[in-house]
Protein backbone atom coordinates (compact mmCIF):
# COMPACT_ATOMS: atom_id res chain seq x y z
CA UNK A 1 0.00 0.00 0.00
CA UNK A 2 3.08 2.24 0.18
CA UNK A 3 3.52 4.60 -2.52
CA UNK A 4 7.06 6.09 -2.93
CA UNK A 5 7.74 9.47 -4.48
CA UNK A 6 9.83 9.62 -7.30
CA UNK A 7 12.70 12.52 -6.00
CA UNK A 8 13.78 15.57 -8.08
CA UNK A 9 17.67 15.67 -7.85
CA UNK A 10 19.01 18.77 -6.67
CA UNK A 11 22.57 18.17 -7.26
CA UNK A 12 22.47 17.38 -11.27
CA UNK A 13 20.68 20.57 -13.36
CA UNK A 14 20.79 24.06 -14.57
CA UNK A 15 21.74 26.37 -12.51
CA UNK A 16 19.08 29.89 -11.87
CA UNK A 17 19.29 31.54 -15.26
CA UNK A 18 17.80 34.87 -13.82
CA UNK A 19 18.11 36.93 -10.68
CA UNK A 20 15.42 38.04 -8.62
CA UNK A 21 16.92 41.16 -7.59
CA UNK A 22 17.26 42.39 -11.31
CA UNK A 23 14.15 44.63 -11.82
CA UNK A 24 14.59 46.38 -8.41
CA UNK A 25 15.38 50.45 -8.63
CA UNK A 26 17.70 50.76 -6.36
CA UNK A 27 18.86 54.63 -7.55
CA UNK A 28 17.13 56.16 -4.88
CA UNK A 29 18.41 54.97 -1.55
CA UNK A 30 21.89 55.43 0.01
CA UNK A 31 25.02 53.89 -0.53
CA UNK A 32 25.78 51.92 2.86
CA UNK A 33 29.74 51.26 4.15
CA UNK A 34 31.89 48.48 2.66
CA UNK A 35 31.74 45.62 4.45
CA UNK A 36 29.68 46.19 7.18
CA UNK A 37 26.37 47.57 8.72
CA UNK A 38 26.52 50.43 10.54
CA UNK A 39 23.72 51.03 13.46
CA UNK A 40 23.99 53.47 16.31
CA UNK A 41 20.81 52.51 18.20
CA UNK A 42 21.88 50.51 20.94
CA UNK A 43 20.56 46.45 21.12
CA UNK A 44 18.77 45.03 23.81
CA UNK A 45 21.75 42.61 24.68
CA UNK A 46 24.32 45.38 25.29
CA UNK A 47 21.97 47.31 27.82
CA UNK A 48 21.86 45.50 30.90
CA UNK A 49 18.64 45.31 32.57
CA UNK A 50 19.12 47.31 35.97
CA UNK A 51 16.08 47.37 37.37
CA UNK A 52 14.67 43.68 37.39
CA UNK A 53 12.57 43.85 41.07
CA UNK A 54 13.81 42.76 44.27
CA UNK A 55 14.74 39.78 45.88
CA UNK A 56 15.06 38.78 49.24
CA UNK A 57 18.37 36.29 50.51
CA UNK A 58 17.39 34.23 53.35
CA UNK A 59 19.65 31.98 55.66
CA UNK A 60 18.12 28.94 56.90
CA UNK A 61 18.42 26.02 59.28
CA UNK A 62 15.29 25.06 60.09
CA UNK A 63 15.48 20.77 59.22
CA UNK A 64 18.34 20.78 57.76
CA UNK A 65 20.23 19.02 60.49
CA UNK A 66 21.68 22.12 61.86
CA UNK A 67 23.79 23.25 58.64
CA UNK A 68 22.95 26.29 56.83
CA UNK A 69 21.56 27.65 53.66
CA UNK A 70 21.06 30.44 51.93
CA UNK A 71 17.41 30.39 50.17
CA UNK A 72 17.18 33.28 47.27
CA UNK A 73 13.02 34.39 46.76
CA UNK A 74 10.20 36.39 45.62
CA UNK A 75 11.95 36.26 42.36
CA UNK A 76 9.94 38.37 39.72
CA UNK A 77 8.37 36.36 36.77
CA UNK A 78 11.06 34.80 35.27
CA UNK A 79 12.55 31.45 33.23
CA UNK A 80 13.41 28.45 35.10
CA UNK A 81 16.46 28.37 32.78
CA UNK A 82 18.03 31.81 33.77
CA UNK A 83 17.41 30.94 37.78
CA UNK A 84 19.04 27.56 36.74
CA UNK A 85 21.79 29.64 35.27
CA UNK A 86 22.11 32.16 38.50
CA UNK A 87 22.02 28.69 40.87
CA UNK A 88 25.47 28.11 38.55
CA UNK A 89 27.43 31.02 39.03
CA UNK A 90 26.54 30.90 42.88
CA UNK A 91 27.42 27.59 42.99
CA UNK A 92 30.93 28.06 41.47
CA UNK A 93 31.87 31.63 42.35
CA UNK A 94 31.05 30.13 46.41
CA UNK A 95 32.71 26.64 45.82
CA UNK A 96 29.60 24.87 47.66
CA UNK A 97 26.29 22.84 46.31
CA UNK A 98 22.70 24.42 45.54
CA UNK A 99 19.59 23.90 43.66
CA UNK A 100 16.43 25.47 42.47
CA UNK A 101 13.66 24.24 44.42
CA UNK A 102 9.88 25.67 44.13
CA UNK A 103 11.13 28.78 42.04
CA UNK A 104 13.48 29.72 44.90
CA UNK A 105 17.27 29.36 44.19
CA UNK A 106 19.16 27.61 47.68
CA UNK A 107 22.98 27.63 47.97
CA UNK A 108 24.74 25.85 50.80
CA UNK A 109 26.86 27.74 53.15
CA UNK A 110 26.62 31.12 54.24
CA UNK A 111 28.22 33.35 51.25
CA UNK A 112 25.20 35.88 51.90
CA UNK A 113 28.08 38.62 49.93
CA UNK A 114 29.25 36.42 47.29
CA UNK A 115 25.19 36.07 45.87
CA UNK A 116 24.36 39.33 46.93
CA UNK A 117 26.95 40.43 44.29
CA UNK A 118 25.71 38.40 41.61
CA UNK A 119 22.65 38.95 41.67
CA UNK A 120 23.51 43.12 41.77
CA UNK A 121 25.29 41.62 38.63
CA UNK A 122 22.20 40.46 37.24
CA UNK A 123 20.13 43.65 37.69
CA UNK A 124 18.06 42.51 40.75
CA UNK A 125 17.65 44.40 44.22
CA UNK A 126 18.94 41.78 46.48
CA UNK A 127 17.56 42.20 50.71
CA UNK A 128 18.55 40.11 53.34
CA UNK A 129 15.94 38.95 55.06
CA UNK A 130 16.09 36.80 57.82
CA UNK A 131 18.65 35.72 60.46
Amino acid sequence: MSRKKKRISTSEGDELTQSPFEELELNGLPSGPEGSVNCDLPSKREKKNRDRGRVDIIRQTAHRGGKSVMVITNFPPIELLEKKELAKKMQKACSVGGTVKDGNIEIQGENREEVKRILLEAGFKPIFAGG
